[in-house]
């Protein structure tokens, strides 16, 4: 379905699960080379930028939580950016849904503030783009959030539930980085002009944009550290629990083994010392006790206890 917004002098045209009807006629209509279009079927493109004498291609990747709000995906943005128009396609990412959605409202109204919005199809771009690092940023700060979370967490009492967080966060963290690492270079080329586009005094705001990505790449790289290092730390409390409860098992078999041989020997059929002693039940079991005593002195003085 192709639905356009036509401002003074711009055009915003939004193909939301296009059909074959739809690329051909973005191919007649635009002139867009077929390659384009083929990439525009298929999913899982890489991030990228093509460059043509009249427009330019755009593939970006942009996170969100699935449904259940548990692991991250991502959404391909495939935009095709001329110089009077901008056009989205496919299944994109809902932030772009909105902002046609509220953009065609607010034409509607005639408010007249986007004017700038829309002076170029540079502007409307950037907007679309800052829309996306928006939401970006946000998402992301609840990573951090949940690695805050673990921080505290990993002194807790129930491991089980800790160790799902760190596994899901860590899965989390590591699809970020594979997902921003290699769209950094595509935002470089604004920033250093290798994309001229078509408006001039662009250059400070393609800087903006890619000063958010820089950030929240970084943020994504500290939280990757951070969690290796709660997940390092975690191991190290759950090693020294397992020691401690092998210790504490280890001396209670140790004094438990010499009162068994002694309650084994005077369960034997035989003349034993103090047998026919009338308290020879206490003298056992005040033996018994000495024993304890002992080994429990003992262990103490070699500091296992």
């Amino acid at each position: 379905m192709i639905e356009t917004i036509n401002f003074e002098d711009v055009k915003w045209v939004h193909v939301l699960n296009p059909s074959d009807e739809d690329y051909d006629f973005l191919l007649e209509e635009f002139g867009f080379h077929p390659l384009d279009i083929e990439d525009c079927r298929s999913i899982n493109q890489r991030p990228k930028i093509d460059e043509y004498d009249d427009y330019y291609f755009l593939i970006l990747h942009f996170p969100y939580f699935d449904k259940a709000n548990r692991f991250i995906r991502v959404k391909e943005v495939k935009i095709f950016w001329g110089k009077d128009y901008i056009v989205t396609i496919g299944r994109s990412h809902w932030v772009v849904k909105n902002l046609f959605k509220d953009m065609q409202e607010r034409k509607d109204r005639g408010e007249s503030d986007l004017e700038e919005i829309t002076a170029s199809s540079d502007t409307l771009l950037y907007n679309i783009l800052d829309r996306l690092m928006v939401e970006t940023y946000t998402l992301i700060l609840r990573v951090g959030s949940e690695v805050d979370t673990i921080n505290y967490d990993i002194f807790a009492k129930q491991p089980d539930k800790v160790i799902e967080h760190i596994s899901i966060t860590r899965k989390n963290v590591i699809f970020l980085n594979t997902t921003f690492k290699p769209q950094l270079r595509v935002f470089h080329k604004f920033e250093s002009g290798g994309i001229k586009g078509f408006a001039e005094d662009m250059e400070e705001y393609w800087g903006n944009i890619l000063d958010q990505y820089q950030k929240m790449f970084d943020m994504v790289e500290d939280y990757g550290e951070l969690i290796v290092g709660l997940s390092k730390t975690f191991d190290s409390l759950q090693t020294n629990k397992a020691n401690e409860i092998m210790k504490v098992l280890t001396i209670i078999s140790m004094t438990m083994l010499p009162l068994t041989v002694i309650s084994s020997i005077y369960g034997m059929n035989v003349n034993l010392p103090f047998a026919e002693h009338k308290d020879s039940f206490w003298i056992v079991c005040g033996l018994m006790l000495v024993t304890v005593i002992g080994l429990l002195f003992y262990f103490k003085r070699k500091r296992w206890l």
